[in-house]
């Protein structure tokens, strides 16, 4: 599932390519992917609507549109955002969704598993209020970390992938940063020190900045909104590397699993 460097990635590209643009039409071919309020017809309401800006709120891309209307988009596991040119007649494979705008241009939703969604929210829709803090927001400070996990019994990654508490953050970058911090994944989080905390809120910081300038990690489907690989998976320490060397010690990487979750860490680094 793409995690904050991805979808930020696609939404900076998103931005450059159709910001200012106008929805001509949209071609929908399953129903299920493009979610409207009820008796809001979701082609018809995009129809003519200009894309004023895009920008991203944990794991969605998100679209304002001139009217004040915003398209909420959750790529989950193989959801993909593509832009054709006019020279591209032939639909890119898996596609449910297509913004055609009036030069010409697509924007095409693909999702071979089907389970993304495209929502169009009324201007005002409180969609978010529930989401957590942004990582690599100001909010998000090291006091502010630190007092999260007050009294958390949870084992520190699952904590870290609760999205109503930290926005954005998921398998990938939560196993890199806890390695990076020196800190063991099932570690309940309020028997976290103050000082390992605060290594933990650096980590997760300076991994996402990271995986953002190499233009997000593609280990699975990911693809930017060119089609694009990202280059942050030659630099993983421990995620999908079970039985390579640890980069700091040596000793091979483990797998174990948190929360339903594969994880991957070293049992001599991370105490």
């Amino acid at each position: 599932m793409p995690e904050l460097p991805e979808v930020e990635t696609i939404a900076r590209g998103l931005a450059n390519a159709v910001t200012g643009k106008t929805i001509d039409a949209v071609a929908i071919s399953m129903a299920k992917i493009a979610v409207a309020a009820p008796g809001v017809d979701f082609a018809a309401a995009l129809a003519g609507e200009t894309i004023g800006a895009v920008g991203r709120r944990g794991k969605y891309v998100v679209i304002a549109l001139g009217s004040g209307r915003r398209l909420a988009v959750h790529l989950r596991m193989t959801g993909r955002l593509i832009v054709h040119g006019a020279e591209y007649p032939e639909p890119y494979p898996y596609t449910h969704i297509v913004l055609r705008f009036t030069d010409g241009t697509r924007l095409s939703f693909a999702d071979v598993r089907q389970f993304g969604r495209m929502r169009l929210l009324e201007a005002g829709d409180p969609w978010d209020a529930d989401g957590g803090l942004e990582p690599l927001s100001e909010g998000f400070t090291s006091e502010a970390f630190v007092s999260m996990l007050d009294g958390r019994r949870t084992p520190i990654k699952a904590f870290l992938l609760d999205q109503s508490r930290i926005a954005g953050v998921g398998n990938i970058y939560a196993c890199e940063a806890l390695w990076e911090a020196g800190i063991r994944p099932s570690r309940p989080s309020h028997k976290i020190s103050r000082p390992a905390r605060r290594r933990l809120h650096g980590a997760v910081r300076s991994v996402l900045q990271r995986a953002i300038d190499a233009r997000g990690t593609s280990v699975d489907d990911y693809v930017d909104a060119e089609g694009l690989k990202g280059g942050f998976q030659n630099q993983l320490a421990v995620y999908g590397r079970l039985g390579e060397p640890c980069p700091r010690c040596g000793k091979p990487i483990v797998r174990t699993v948190i929360g339903q979750r594969g994880t991957w860490w070293c049992r001599s680094c991370q105490k």
